[in-house]
This record gives C-alpha cells, structure tokens and sequence, in this order.
C-alpha cells in the first residue's frame, strides 16, 4: 500500500511541472500570459480557500473555531511578509516580492495537507477511495499550479527558480503521506488545523498583494479581461467543489 500511496502522491506532485514550457516562452509573450494568469490565479486562490477549504474547516471545527484559525493563518503570513520584506528589502530594492514565497509557503502546507488526505483515504478504503480523492486532487491542482506559477513569477523569481520551487513545495504532499502512513492516523487530528491557516494564507495573499496589482491596469478593454478571468477562476473552483469532490 505505501508504493500506491507513494506513486499517487508523486503524480499529483508532478503536475507542477506542467509549466514547464512557459520556460520557453519570449519575453513579451509571457508578460501577456502572467497578466492572463494573474487574474485567474487571483480568482483560484479566493475559490479555493471560499468554496473549498472553508466549507471544509467549518465541517471539520464549527464555525467560530474555523473562522478564527483563519485569522490566526491571516496573521501568521502577515507577520512572515514582514519579516520576509525587512529581511529582504531593508536598504537595497528586493529581487522578489515577499508574496511569492508567502505563496510558495502556503501551496506547501496546502499540498503537505492534500498528501495528508490522499494516504488516508487509501488506509481507509483502499483503491476504492483513495483513487477518486487522488484524481479530485488533480483536478484541482492543474489550474491552481498553472496560477502558483504565474504568482510566483509576477513576484520577481526568475522562470526556472520558479518552477524548481513550486515543484519543491509540491514535494511536500510526500512529507504529509508519509507522517500519515507511519503514524497510522495520529497526526491525522492537524489535518482540520491546517486547512484554515492555509485559507488564511490563500485570503491573504490575494487580497493584499494580488488584487492591488489588478488594480494598477486602467485599460477598459484588459481590465474586463482580468475581471472575465477572475471570475473564471472563481467559477472553476466552485464548479470542482459542487460536482468532483461531491
């Protein structure tokens, strides 16, 4: 049962590679596409933490603790971009934008959870449950990886780094399979702890450092653009919600 579980966690950890090609991609042309992919991946990160993982931690805790480890995951990663920007800021320019490994850093708890939740639902029922709660995994992470990479980049890390650490935050589902496997469920109970905190992170994230920068686009016609592919990622997230993981 460990190499299935093994084998499903590193599938879904691949998949972040699927920007592999944007590597490639000539300068002007990948602007135009991280615009593009800004504006959806805000509408992902805002989807997933509503439609997902809130619903979820409200199932899991009740409301009132749901929303108040969503705070508390909201000033965890405020007080890290603090940190991150004096770190990184005080005095020179910075190389990169502290939300994206505030972003890198929310994706690996995100994906440190869904490996949490892929070996248990194998220990748990086997080939009949683990299978589709792997691919409902999938479905869920091609548009978010394609929106982490966009993310990452439009903070300033160059291509190829940006791949290499969002393949590496990926990673970490492997580290949440494994805890859940050889503990045979005892730190099962972190799981309910985590998926609010990383809904903070994903709030957060996109409400101070995304959504600011869509707003800097005063162009009518590619302002409707943003707001058409927001709502898109919005929309997907809910669509994946209501019909692949009920």
């Amino acid at each position: 049962m460990l190499l299935t579980i093994l084998a499903a966690v590193l599938f879904v950890s691949a998949i972040s590679l699927i920007c592999a090609p944007l590597i490639l991609v000539k300068d002007k042309a990948f602007d135009a596409i991280v615009f593009l992919f800004v504006s959806f991946a805000t509408g992902l990160l805002l989807g997933a933490a509503f439609f997902h993982l809130l619903p979820e931690s409200i199932h899991l805790l009740g409301e009132a603790n749901a929303f108040a480890y969503t705070i508390v995951g909201m000033l965890i990663f405020f007080i890290l971009e603090r940190y991150i920007r004096w770190r990184h800021c005080h005095v020179r320019a910075c190389e990169a934008h502290p939300f994206a490994y505030l972003q890198l850093l929310g994706d690996g708890v995100h994906n440190f959870v869904d490996g949490m939740l892929i070996a248990a639902s194998f220990l748990i029922g086997g080939l009949d449950l683990g299978v589709p709660t792997t691919l409902a995994v999938v479905a869920h992470e091609v548009p978010q990886e394609l929106g982490d990479f966009a993310v990452i980049v439009s903070g300033g890390v160059r291509r190829a780094k940006a791949l290499a650490y969002n393949f590496a935050s990926a990673l970490a589902a492997i580290a949440g399979a494994l805890i859940v496997y050889v503990s045979s469920g005892l730190f099962e109970p972190l799981i309910p702890l985590l998926i609010p905190i990383a809904a903070g992170n994903f709030i957060y994230v996109a409400g101070s450092d995304l959504v600011p920068e869509l707003h800097k686009e005063v162009d009518v016609k590619r302002s409707t653009v943003q707001l058409a592919l927001l709502t898109a990622g919005l929309a997907l997230t809910w669509a994946l919600n209501v019909f692949v993981h009920a």
